[in-house]
């Protein structure tokens, strides 16, 4: 990794900063519970699966999404025999994906203070996918708004969307460092437009967001967040 032109750390947010796919497994969880008379659990992971993504490109990401999703797997897999007393409890479920504590994953507030403080003039921001309302209020729920001079929320992240938060930041792709728990929505799309990044895997991964490991000469994986600071002091 070269990081001696680095200008701006660009941070995805959900499983990043924040756990985010814990509180979805929870309520994904609820669901198989009650195909459980129609389905084992397995198959109705893998119906969930099958939804969201033929949702995706109409739905997109977020809660919002998630949502339909699960009440169409719900209906579709019980062959509508689920009763309607059911089906709302799981709505209800889902609902509570809008206000859980977005609680700053270990280390997280500490290190973006840490490079605040630093006299480097690194420039900080906050780059995550999902819907606007939904990422947003996440933010203020975490606290950490403050720590970032930008924040860019996207339907998708792939190299338009990285090419286009280079261009609003006016910088050039090398000199970007970003730091996601995604391989294929934060690391990927950011090394193929010339990024340098920083991977920090996350206990749990939504299945979409699921990539093969590859090894890159601009990437370095560490394992806890406070080790971002190494990377940044390294810097000459």
């Amino acid at each position: 990794m070269d990081t001696r032109h680095i200008k701006v750390i660009a941070f995805d947010a959900d499983d990043t900063l924040w756990d985010c796919q814990g509180h979805f497994e929870r309520v994904m969880q609820q669901l198989y519970d009650e195909l459980v008379p129609w389905v084992d659990r397995e198959t109705a992971a893998l119906e969930l699966f099958a939804t969201e993504r033929k949702n995706m490109p109409l739905l997109g990401f977020g809660t919002k999404a998630f949502t339909l999703s699960m009440l169409e797997t719900a209906m579709r897999v019980s062959r509508y025999e689920m009763p309607a007393r059911k089906i709302s409890e799981i709505q209800q479920l889902c609902y509570t994906l809008n206000e859980f504590p977005c609680t700053p994953l270990p280390e997280v507030k500490e290190t973006l203070e840490a490079i605040m403080a630093r006299k480097s003039a690194l420039r900080l921001v906050c780059f995550t996918k999902g819907e606007l309302l939904d990422q947003e209020h996440k933010l203020e729920r975490s606290g950490l708004k403050d720590c970032f001079e930008h924040v860019e929320i996207t339907s998708d992240k792939g190299e338009r969307e990285f090419r286009n938060l280079c261009r609003k930041l006016g910088i050039e792709p090398h000199e970007m460092l970003m730091v996601g728990n995604s391989l294929k929505s934060d690391i990927a799309p950011a090394l193929a437009i010339g990024c340098q990044a920083v991977y920090i895997p996350f206990h749990v991964t939504w299945e979409l967001e699921h990539a093969d490991h590859f090894e890159h000469p601009h990437m370095v994986q560490i394992e806890h967040f406070g080790q971002l600071l190494d990377i940044v002091d390294a810097r000459p």
